[in-house]
């Protein structure tokens, strides 16, 4: 079954992205390299809690 998840930017804790991810298959927390708008600069986001 596969859950929505929200990513946060790690340097100013903004929501940026929505994605989904299988909890049984993957059951620790994800952390993807993207592009934050409100930095202007490619940041680490992790699963929001």
């Amino acid at each position: 079954m596969r859950t929505k998840i929200t990513f946060r930017c790690v340097e100013c804790k903004e929501e940026n992205y929505i994605g989904s991810r299988n909890k049984s298959k993957n059951p620790d927390r994800m952390k993807i390299q993207k592009f934050c708008p409100r930095c202007v600069k490619m940041t680490e986001h992790n699963e929001k809690k």
